[in-house]
């Protein structure tokens, strides 16, 4: 099902990659929220195809449409009138002809043959159809809303390139996070905290790019003002609820949260957070639970990494099989695609934290 469900704000994406248009219904925001136009183009943007050499070579402009559920006031503002948001976006960039081989040749590590499987030939191939990254700009559309009414309330979501394979960025502070400035050095087209080591990323993916071939990454995201108490025991806790928006995100392959899997290495004594006051709140002096103790929110940080895996889409000769043949073949893939869609994939980790952070504080 392709919809993030919760208990009162409820997002659904529609469209196909080659489609006409895509887009989002966002039910359950509540009504009187100005949505800040600017502030949705420029968070949008950073998920936007075409604008380096990183990133694939179609070019859309992802301008959101939105269809109801918001009223324009005397400022010229947008502002939601508590009926459900339907936002629209044209596809305008695109080449179906890339494709056509592809409904009797699967890709090795699309969809195309597990699709082929499950809707017995009437799949969409073109661009991946409805399982393609494009469908994260609704997804950022929707996210992003959540987002701007998440800081009015004081809670900030921000992620970064963590790593682009084996090259890490600085991680952000487990604990200071809120208050030690890394968070808003993370907003530009290559959001990494340590330049240096993000100049080295893009060699990395740059040298890929050259060898026709892709390279994956992780992906770290903080939520930072959360209260504590946030979730449900036992299947609606934070992380996961968490876990299960963020693997509707194409090309996820992992998620882990605060120490994550290094605590499996861990004695008790190291990887426990000790409990002390602090401005007159109980608060951890470390932070190996990242911020969720029990599926509940502690109020320290929420902290979490994502892990993606290399575009599918490369040039060079791959094994395949011909449906109509009947036999072993080869192919390369064509057209336009990410040698790492990591960087794109920043803002659609927030977006998705957005939503489901959102979901539970209404």
């Amino acid at each position: 099902m392709s919809s993030v469900l919760g208990k009162n704000l409820k997002v659904s994406v529609f469209g196909q990659s080659h489609s006409a248009a895509i887009g989002c219904c966002i039910d359950g925001l509540p009504a009187g929220e100005v949505i800040d136009r600017a502030a949705l183009l420029e968070f949008m943007r950073r998920r936007a195809p075409g604008r380096n050499s990183y990133s694939t070579a179609r070019k859309e402009d992802d301008l959101p449409e939105f269809l109801s559920g918001v009223l324009e006031n005397e400022a010229g503002e947008l502002v939601t009138c508590g009926t459900p948001v339907m936002i629209v976006i044209h596809n305008k960039d695109c080449r179906p002809s890339d494709y056509k081989m592809f409904n009797d040749v699967p890709r090795p590590g699309h969809a195309d043959y597990t699709a082929h499987m499950k809707y017995k030939d009437y799949q969409d191939v073109r661009g991946g159809g409805h399982f393609s990254g494009r469908l994260t700009a609704p997804l950022c559309a929707a996210g992003g809303i959540c987002r701007q009414l998440l800081e009015r309330r004081g809670i900030l979501v921000r992620a970064h390139i963590y790593s682009i394979g084996d090259i890490f960025d600085e991680p952000f502070h487990p604990v200071r996070i809120g208050t030690g400035g890394q968070e808003t050095a993370v907003n530009g087209d290559f959001p990494v905290i340590d330049a240096d080591k993000g100049s080295l990323m893009i060699k990395a993916i740059e040298t890929c790019r050259q060898a026709g071939d892709s390279i994956g990454g992780i992906v770290e995201c903080a939520v930072t003002g959360l209260p504590a108490g946030l979730g449900d025991p036992m299947f609606e806790g934070l992380e996961n609820l968490i876990a299960g928006a963020v693997f509707g995100i194409p090309a996820v392959k992992g998620i882990e949260f605060g120490a994550g899997f290094a605590a499996s290495r861990m004695k008790g004594s190291e990887h426990n957070d000790p409990f002390r006051m602090k401005d007159g709140k109980v608060a951890t002096v470390t932070n190996n639970h990242g911020g969720i103790l029990g599926g509940l929110s502690s109020g320290m940080p929420l902290l979490f990494r994502v892990a993606f895996k290399p575009t599918p889409s490369i040039c060079q000769p791959q094994e395949s099989v011909s449906y109509t043949g009947r036999c072993n073949t080869e192919l390369s893939v064509t057209g336009r695609h990410d040698p790492c869609i990591v960087p794109r994939a920043v803002p659609v980790v927030e977006a998705v934290a957005a939503i489901v952070i959102l979901d539970l504080l209404n």
